[in-house]
């Protein structure tokens, strides 16, 4: 009768103990909140954080639906429009684009700096890396006139459920916007005339244009809207296989922000990612492939109206991406 009293016991306390357990091998999201709130005061701004585990589905957000500047990761989007028209046999990867000189943009790219000759002529894939790979502005306004433009770009964000996320212009009237020159969406200026332009606008305009630059709600995002992209088109929502692989091969080759998303974390680390930079807005988001089949993680990390310089906002955007990377890899 002892015996099977203290077996009693034993098996009441093991069930009691099995709940603290998986309690301790679960994330702590509270600690994980704590620590990106620790790093946005690092940041000197404003961060607004997306990250989804893709295989279980478990999601952590801060400041979920604050609107933030998407600077050039609204190329993704972009990028998602052109392969769809690619697929409904609307736009061939392989067809040529000639470049005249109203398409040679400021900003960063291997166009506007090396090959500013009008009348070259690339292929429909090429400007898409370029725009993927180095963030070429030139490329960018090329491919979103294949895309057929914001308005077919925000119809299919729409149509994937995804709001909060609006591509409205081109990189050449965006940057012009925050310099303090009035272009619209449709308008059409070269490099040399928006040089000229930039001659009649006297450095307080200017620095006025660049303070309530933040404040414009196109071109932005929250964090949610970011994520459920991301995580569409890893689902295959967006595009077919092909596609879909294509789209995150290049984003794997993605070679700016090495100080961001990917800056510390381990060595080798696989990341299809895309970045943006502009003023105090500096960006990155993407895939973060976890080792030993511990899954997929989509990590969107915005920071704004940041008074600091960018290497200590990539610095914050750097710990947050690796906080996401152990909260997931220890506790899947």
């Amino acid at each position: 009768m002892r015996n099977t009293y203290i077996n009693y016991l034993l098996f009441l306390a093991f069930f009691l103990f099995i709940p603290t357990i998986y309690h301790a091998q679960e994330g702590n999201p509270d600690r994980l909140k704590g620590e990106i709130q620790r790093l946005e005061k690092l940041s000197g701004g404003r961060v607004g954080v997306g990250i989804i585990h893709l295989e279980s589905g478990k999601e952590f957000f801060y400041n979920k639906d604050v609107i933030f500047p998407m600077a050039s990761t609204y190329k993704i989007p972009v990028a998602v429009k052109m392969l769809q028209l690619v697929e409904a046999g609307e736009l061939r990867l392989d067809s040529m684009v000639t470049i005249g000189e109203k398409d040679i943009h400021p900003g960063s790219g291997t166009i506007s700096r090396l090959l500013n000759d009008p009348g070259l002529a690339i292929s429909a894939l090429n400007l898409m890396e370029l725009m993927m790979l180095i963030s070429d502005n030139s490329a960018t306004d090329l491919c979103m006139k294949l895309a057929e433009g914001p308005d077919v770009i925000n119809e299919m964000l729409r149509k994937y459920g995804i709001k909060d996320l609006s591509v409205d212009r081109p990189t050449v009237a965006l940057i012009a916007n925050y310099l303090g020159i009035d272009l619209m969406a449709d308008e059409e200026m070269s490099m040399d005339e928006m040089m000229k332009k930039l001659e009649d606008i006297d450095e307080k305009e200017q620095e006025a244009a660049m303070a309530k630059f933040s404040e414009d709600p196109r071109d932005q995002s929250s964090p949610y809207a970011m994520a459920k992209l991301l995580e569409k088109l890893w689902d295959g929502e967006m595009l077919n296989k092909e596609n879909t692989e294509l789209l995150l091969d290049i984003m794997l080759r993605c070679e700016t922000g090495e100080n961001r998303l990917k800056g510390v974390l381990p060595p080798g680390t696989a990341l299809a990612h895309k970045t943006g930079t502009i003023g105090g807005t500096t960006n990155d988001v993407g895939i973060i492939y976890l080792p030993e089949e511990a899954g997929h993680v989509v990590v969107v990390v915005f920071v704004k109206d940041s008074e600091k310089e960018i290497p200590q906002r990539e610095k914050s955007i750097a710990h947050i991406a690796r906080a996401a990377y152990d909260y997931f890899l220890f506790h899947p």
